[in-house]
Parts: C-alpha cells; sequence; structure tokens
C-alpha cells in the first residue's frame, strides 16, 4: 500500500488552512504523512484545522509565503496553495494574491529544491480566462484580460505556472501543476463570493438568490473529495505538465439556483443583476489528461450527494 511505502514522509501545504488546503492535509494524514500547514489566515481559518489539535503528525505554522519559508528537517513534498481564490477575495487583497502567485510560487519552489522534494502547484481553470474554445484542453493557452480586474487572480496563477515550469526544466525539480475548476463541499466560507456558498447561504437565510447576468453562463461543480482524489493522484505520478481536474458536467448558473432552491425548500425567487466584468461565460474542463495519466480518474460524487451534503455543512454553520 501507499501508506505503508511512503510512512512518515513529510509534506508542506501552503494556504493549508483554507477549504482545499485543510481537505489535502486530511487527505495526506490518512496516507501516513506527517504534514506542516503553512498559512497566514488572510482567507484560511483555524476552524478548519481545530479537529486535528494534538495529532503528533501534524503542525501549523502561521507565516505569509510571501516571504522566506523556513521548515526544519526533511521534506518530502510540497503543496504550494497559498492564495486568495474568490472575487472578493483577491478584489480586497489584489497586491498579496500577486504576490502569493510570483514571490509565495519562487519560496515554496525555493523551499522544494533546498528539499529535493517533489512540488505541486496549486492553479486554476481562470489561467483559461473568458474561452474562446469549449470545453477547455491543457493545450488551449487562454483569453485573459491582464489589466482587467480579475487580472490579479489569473496573471499571478499563469506566472506561478511559467515559475513552476522554469524551475522543472532549469532546476530538474519534479514539479506538478494542477488546473482546478469550480470545486464545492464543507469547509468553503459562508460569504467568500463564490457561487456555491452564495447560494446556499442565501437559500438558508430566505433570501433572494443573486444571479448576474442573465443566468445562461455555464460553470461544472466537483465534489472536493474528488479533486483531493486526482491531487493525491498527480503528486504522486510522472506527470509534470498542466492537469485539469474538475467535474465535466455543465450546467447553467440558472439551473443551479433552481436546484438550490428545490433542494433547501427555500420559498425565495432569484434577483438578477450586472455581469461583473470579465466573467467567464463557459467553464468545462476537458480531463482526458487526467484520466490517461491519473490512472482514469474521473468524478465519481454525484451533483445531489455532494451539494446536499454542503448544505448539511452551512445548516450547521448557519445554526439553521
Amino acid at each position: 500500500m501507499f501508506q505503508s511505502k511512503l510512512s512518515k514522509k513529510t509534506a508542506v501545504v501552503t494556504g493549508g488552512a483554507g477549504f482545499l488546503g485543510s481537505h489535502l492535509t486530511d487527505r495526506l494524514l490518512a496516507e501516513g504523512f506527517r504534514v506542516i500547514a503553512i498559512d497566514n489566515l488572510i482567507t484560511g481559518s483555524p476552524d478548519n484545522l481545530a479537529h486535528l489539535a494534538g495529532n503528533p503528525d501534524f503542525r501549523f505554522i502561521r507565516h505569509n509565503v510571501s516571504e522566506f519559508i523556513f521548515v526544519p528537517g526533511k521534506v518530502d513534498f510540497v503543496f504550494h496553495f497559498a492564495s486568495p481564490a474568490s472575487p472578493i477575495d483577491y478584489l480586497e487583497h489584489p497586491i498579496p494574491t500577486l504576490k502569493v502567485g510570483a514571490l509565495g510560487t519562487h519560496n515554496s519552489l525555493g523551499l522544494a529544491k533546498d528539499k529535493s522534494a517533489k512540488f505541486l502547484l496549486a492553479s486554476t481553470s481562470e489561467c483559461y480566462g473568458d474561452p474562446l474554445v469549449h470545453p477547455q484542453s491543457e493545450d488551449y493557452w487562454g483569453n485573459v484580460n491582464p489589466i482587467g480586474p480579475r487580472g490579479v487572480y489569473d496573471e499571478a496563477k499563469r506566472f506561478a505556472e511559467a515559475m513552476t515550469m522554469a524551475y522543472h526544466r532549469f532546476h530538474d525539480i519534479d514539479t506538478k501543476i494542477v488546473r482546478i475548476f469550480n470545486t464545492y463541499g464543507p469547509r468553503m466560507r459562508l460569504r467568500d463570493g463564490r457561487v456555491v456558498p452564495a447560494f446556499i447561504s442565501q437559500a438558508l437565510n430566505n433570501e433572494p438568490l443573486t444571479v448576474f447576468g442573465d443566468g445562461s453562463q455555464t460553470r461544472s461543480f466537483c465534489y472536493v473529495s474528488d479533486l483531493i482524489e486526482g491531487i493525491f493522484r498527480l503528486a504522486i505520478s510522472e506527470h509534470h505538465g498542466p492537469v485539469n481536474i474538475g467535474n465535466p458536467v455543465e450546467m447553467t448558473i440558472k439551473q443551479f439556483a433552481e436546484k438550490i432552491l428545490q433542494i433547501t425548500g427555500a420559498k425565495v425567487g432569484i434577483e438578477y443583476r450586472e455581469l461583473p466584468v470579465d466573467d467567464p461565460k463557459v467553464r468545462q474542463p476537458d480531463i482526458t489528461r487526467a484520466r490517461k495519466q491519473l490512472n482514469n480518474w474521473s468524478p465519481k460524487v454525484e451533483f445531489d450527494e455532494g451539494i446536499r451534503a454542503t448544505i448539511d455543512y452551512f445548516r450547521i454553520k448557519l445554526g439553521t
């Protein structure tokens, strides 16, 4: 088993107190790793790691990875997940978003180089911008506005990918890049601005669901456990180029809103507002490469199952 093979290997997870970073931390601990989570808590929460208190294989360091990273002892894997990841966050923190994509990636890669560790970058489907190709495969270079309000996040991740590949080619670092498509599940922040927590919290609070534009724009939603499975497989693979991890089942935002209303039973309507600048009209991953490179990976959790588990989590957080 992989657990016994890599027993007590050490992984560093930047952004470890975030939604995805905390779930990745849980998975790595379950696989027999020691995990060091690093987070400055600008968007992460200690609550996401509270269940790990007292775990001898887990350590938390509060630190901004845009500054030099010092970790004593051996490190076998570095997972760079630190970054604001929602429109509200990166519009509120544009400079830190750019810094963590540039300086944070540089420092994390420097740590991997110093420790002769494998490195995995959490990139994003936002690298494709408002795509002119549908669905999006890893060979598509994207349609990104570098000076628009979303550019601080999009270009930070594109630069991070370029830096990662430069370290792979020039320093021979064993690097991986995951392009993450819309992911949802427990531990999402209630008001992080993304559509899943926005719609669920509005429905549970008996508020109208806010749909931007006419709701015809599409997204595909991947449950967090499926995403983490894909990331884990990528980490132990021999593939170095970008890999899309997401659910290719696509739906419109209006369809998603109607589904949330149906499941929650909320008797509220939909409120339409102006579409934000550079908001992507379509988003759907081509996961051919993931299936080929990651032992036939594909999402397993059906949307209804995943969204009900997420709604249950939000009910507890909201006390409804």
